[in-house]
């Protein structure tokens, strides 16, 4: 027992080691990561360098779509739907039309707060703001997803809503339009109308949008899945 201090001296120096050679490996592989234009160009040493004036992905979010990511977060979305197209080998997220290429650690480098997911009652919403660009269509989906998606296990959200009565001084220019003959239509001079909440929530889900090449990951697939 007279080397025990040793022995735990040399564990926790292994296991310190490891911990750093994991963190540095992946900063080598991650942590240089910036914005790249689509496609790259060749200069006179033959090294690989964004095309000037081409727009640079990923974007960043606007400032009311990053209201609409905390909305994302605060409501738990993230519980129920994940923001990565996986890989052919693991999985059909490509037949399935969640996206028109995989997820790569570049899509993410913009997120102040990555939501990944762990869980996938819903699909993936990776792409969803090219795949449904109707304003609309997810605010209804918010208000009572039964309009939009029968059958669908997700809850709805009618407080981020307010039922208004409506008169020469109210503004219903956002108000919800509901397919003709809908159960959820409000009574005749009444509107429902999205509160600031979710509007930024949906501006953030239309900004969920992978469209774009990456040098490392370009576009191959058809974009079909709702």
């Amino acid at each position: 027992m007279k080397h025990f201090s040793v022995l735990l001296f040399g564990i926790f120096i292994i296991l310190t080691s490891s911990f750093l050679g994991l963190i540095s490996s992946s900063l080598n592989q991650l942590g240089d990561l910036k914005q790249s234009t689509e496609s790259l160009e060749l200069n006179e040493s033959g090294e690989p360098i964004l095309v000037e004036g081409d727009p640079l992905y990923p974007m960043k979010l606007s400032g009311l779509s990053e209201q609409g990511h905390m909305e994302y977060i605060q409501l738990g979305c993230v519980n129920c739907h994940s923001q990565q197209v996986r890989r052919e080998e693991l999985g059909k997220d490509l037949e399935r039309g969640f996206g028109q290429r995989v997820s790569v650690p570049r899509d993410y480098i913009m997120q102040s707060n990555v939501v990944l997911g762990y869980t996938r009652l819903g699909p993936d919403l990776s792409n969803v703001g090219a795949r449904i660009k109707d304003l609309n269509w997810h605010l209804l989906h918010l208000y009572n997803p039964q309009i939009t998606s029968p059958g669908s296990l997700m809850p709805p959200f009618p407080f981020l809503f307010k039922t208004v009565e409506i008169s020469e001084t109210t503004a219903t220019d956002s108000a919800l339009v509901f397919p003709e003959g809908n159960p959820n239509t409000p009574k005749e001079g009444m509107a429902i109308i999205p509160t600031k909440r979710a509007i930024a929530l949906v501006e953030y889900l239309l900004n969920l949008d992978i469209h774009y090449n990456l040098p490392e990951a370009v576009i191959t697939k058809n974009d079909t899945g709702k």
